[in-house]
This record gives structure tokens, C-alpha cells and sequence, in this order.
């Protein structure tokens, strides 16, 4: 498959920055009964997911299996569908305790996401198998191209025997149902994929109160999802934590920003029932922020993002995978 490009990210930044300074929630939001879980649509797929996301990493930091099963259950039974995981995390655990708690019945009831990291076709390919056996399940409803946090990935991706010829087989042959990709360094990796001819279902990337300000997912890359229809994934929307540490924002400031954009889901790392419990709850009480309420959000924020110092993910190398690491060299 030769790769094609449709547009500049020249042009995409023309047409798309100067509006998503006022974008807000899209009118796609809506709880079955009053304090349950919101839904959102999925992208132009007809199809719907919990307003917050269970990430998959943390899962596996949950010492007992056994309690993060339960863990993962009480998330289902208290209304999140929308799963995370990868092929990498934790050299697979995560997806092995969240195949144990998809059974019983559970996996019906979520909508279950998984990432790769095969840039050619044979390794994503190799990716997919292991992903299936250890989610004990027969199909993956996103499969996404995990980090794509370097220079060469897109183009790696899109040559011939690339695996984005992975991705189109996965997806003919009933494996996967849609697909997308992730990343959390730079926009401009992650525009480079969408200069790419093929039909995205779903991008994943870092949006919060401290991206807003610096290297900006939201200004570049969301406008050109809700342009395509395609469902947009927020993450470290708390940027991993650290946003807590400066003091400028609370958790609930931090999650209600996030779940204002035009989003499908909020992907949040939680690993115990706490944490769990206490962001269904703001979840479950998300009412839209007025402009003046979101404007006093970003002012309190402003000065602590200018540089990036707190979204490290971006500015440094240590939220990077060994796998990425070791494939483009980097130490």
C-alpha cells in the first residue's frame, strides 16, 4: 500500500487552530437516567461509549490479580464500556487480567480497545494474534497503532509492508472493527499520520488544562477529527498525575475540562477503588462548563503549561516505550 497524501498539516492548521479556542462539548452527551454513566457517540460509527474510560496500564499495577479483575468488573458494573489497554503494557499483564475479567460474560458489555506496536506488517500482525489470546476474545473493537512519538513512524506505518497493511487485513477479515492510533509527544506526529489516504476511526492523544497551553493536541489535531468524524480519545487529561502537583487545578477541574471537549471518551488510569469511585462520580455529574467557567480554568493554568515542564511525556523521553525506544534507536 503506497502511501497518499490528502492535505498539508500546513493547511489543517490554517483551516482548523483559530476555532478550537471556543470548541466545546458536542451535543452527543447523554445519561441513561439521572447519576448514570454519560454516553458519548463514537465517532460517525452510530455507536456509543462511557464518557469515562478505564486505561488499561494501570490494571496491571493492581498487585492481586484477583483484585484487579474485581476492579475491573465494579468499573463495568458502575456503567464504563470504553476499555484501554496495549500489546506492551507491563509485557502483557495488562491485558491478561483484563481477558480475566471480560469473562463471565463482561466482554459483551464493554466496547474493548487495544494498541500495537507493529510498524510492519508482520509484527503487527504478531501483535494482534497475542493481543486476542491473552483479551480472551475473538475480535477487538479498536485496534490502535500504539505511540506514535517519533519522526519515521508514519512513514514506517505506510510503506510497503507497513502495517497499516495489518490494520486493513485485521479489519477484512472480521478481526478488528475499527482503527486508530495514539500518541503523546508532538501534533505534528500524529498530523503526519492523518496526511496519510486511509479511513481513521479514532485518534488517541493527551488533552488538558496544561495541553492547551503547550504543544497543543487540542488547537491542531482535535479540530481535524471532528472534521473527519472521527472519535477523539482524551488522555493524562491530570498529565499523569503531575498537574496535582502544581497546585492550579483539582482532579474534578482537571476531568470536567477534558470531558467539555468534543471527545469520546476520557481515558483515565485508575487502580483502586477510590480512585475508581471517586471519578465515576464526577462523571456521572458532568454538566457542560459556561465559556466563563472554562476561561477561569485556563487562566489558572497558563503560567504552569507555558513550557511543558509538566507534561514531561511530551519534552522528554521517559513516558516513552522500550519497544519505540529500541526500534528508532533511542537511548
Amino acid at each position: 500500500m503506497k502511501p497518499q497524501s490528502r492535505h498539508t498539516r500546513r493547511t489543517f492548521l490554517k483551516q482548523t487552530t483559530a476555532a478550537v479556542l471556543t470548541t466545546t462539548v458536542s451535543p452527543i452527551c447523554w445519561p441513561a437516567a439521572t447519576g448514570d454513566m454519560p454516553l458519548r457517540l463514537f465517532g460517525k460509527t452510530g455507536e456509543n461509549v462511557s464518557l469515562l474510560g478505564l486505561g488499561g496500564f494501570h490494571i496491571g499495577t493492581v498487585r492481586e490479580d484477583n483484585e484487579a479483575v474485581r476492579l475491573v468488573r465494579e468499573a463495568i458494573d458502575l456503567g464504563v464500556t470504553f476499555m484501554d489497554n496495549a500489546w506492551e503494557y507491563l509485557d502483557g499483564r495488562s491485558e491478561e487480567i483484563m481477558g480475566k475479567a471480560l469473562a463471565d460474560g463482561y466482554r459483551k458489555k464493554v466496547f474493548l480497545m487495544t494498541k500495537h506496536h507493529g510498524r510492519d506488517k508482520k509484527t503487527a500482525m504478531q501483535h494482534l494474534e497475542d493481543s486476542l489470546r491473552r483479551l480472551q476474545t475473538d475480535v477487538i473493537d479498536l485496534w490502535q497503532f500504539h505511540e506514535i512519538v517519533y519522526e519515521k513512524d508514519a512513514d514506517m506505518i505506510f510503506a510497503d509492508g507497513g502495517g497499516i497493511e495489518a490494520a486493513v487485513e485485521a479489519k477484512k477479515t472480521g478481526k478488528v472493527r475499527y482503527i486508530g492510533f495514539t500518541g503523546h509527544k508532538d501534533p505534528k506526529y500524529l498530523l503526519a499520520m492523518l496526511d496519510h489516504e486511509f479511513a481513521w476511526d479514532a485518534a488517541q492523544m493527551p488533552l488538558s488544562v496544561l495541553d492547551a497551553h503547550f504543544r497543543s493536541f487540542e488547537a491542531s489535531v482535535l479540530p481535524i477529527c471532528q472534521k473527519r468524524g472521527m472519535a477523539a480519545l482524551g488522555m493524562k487529561s491530570q498529565a499523569s498525575g503531575i498537574l496535582l502537583r502544581t497546585n492550579t487545578a483539582t482532579t474534578q477541574e482537571a476531568l470536567t475540562y477534558a470531558m467539555n471537549l468534543p471527545v469520546a471518551t476520557v481515558i483515565s488510569g485508575m487502580n483502586s477503588f477510590e480512585h475508581l469511585r471517586a471519578n465515576i462520580e464526577i462523571a456521572r455529574n458532568f454538566k457542560p462548563l459556561t465559556e466563563e467557567e472554562r476561561k477561569k480554568i485556563l487562566d489558572k493554568t497558563k503560567e504552569v503549561a507555558a513550557d511543558g515542564q509538566y507534561e514531561p511525556f511530551k519534552t522528554t523521553n521517559r513516558f516513552d516505550g522500550p519497544i519505540g525506544r529500541k526500534l528508532h534507536g533511542v537511548q
